[in-house]
């Protein structure tokens, strides 16, 4: 009996079936999945310096328990004193187990820890059944030592589903217990 992540099971066993039903999927293959969850991080004053993207990318790595990358530049310029290749940020990517893991967390530990936490807005949703969800402070993450951060800083976590509409990514998202604000 190998370890499956607690949202993964109640994905299968709970999720599955109720957007069956309110949907009316008729092929199992038609119920919406979660498919990877993108953290990326954009560091703007590393043009000036370069050990800023190598903190940006060990929190991540921290934060995810994945090797996180940086991004480069696709372009100069000028006025940003930028050129081309020159990292500018980082992102992991995350599927399969670890991204239900990190999902857990998300819920269960970090958001809760937001300073006058009432939900996340609902108007986040791309018209293709993705959705972006903007952090502000990375100290949310319990993995992340307060004492050791040189500069708070936010990051952009994106959820890419395989649901065709937002309302159907929005049902989904909301079942495996992401907290949106009531209308």
């Amino acid at each position: 009996m190998s370890y499956v992540p607690r949202l993964k099971e109640e994905y299968n066993e709970r999720v599955s079936k109720s957007l069956q039903e309110e949907f009316g999927y008729k092929n199992v293959m038609e119920i919406p999945k979660l498919q990877k969850i993108v953290l990326s991080r954009g560091v703007g004053a590393a043009v000036a310096d370069k050990k800023l993207i190598d903190y940006a990318v060990e929190e991540l790595t921290t934060i995810t328990g994945q090797k996180a990358v940086a991004t480069l530049s696709k372009k100069d310029v000028a006025s940003f004193k930028l050129r081309k290749g020159m990292p500018i940020g980082a992102k992991v990517t995350l599927r399969g187990e670890r991204m239900y893991e990190f999902l857990d967390r998300l819920i269960t530990v970090a958001l809760p820890r937001v300073r006058d936490f009432q939900g996340i807005k609902a108007n986040g949703f791309d018209g293709r059944g993705n959705y972006n969800l903007g952090i502000t402070e990375q100290i949310i993450f319990p993995e992340i030592n307060i004492d050791k951060v040189n500069k708070i800083s936010g990051m952009d976590i994106t959820f890419v589903t395989s649901a065709n509409t937002d309302k159907e990514a929005k049902s989904l998202l909301g079942e495996l217990g992401l907290p949106f604000k009531k209308n």
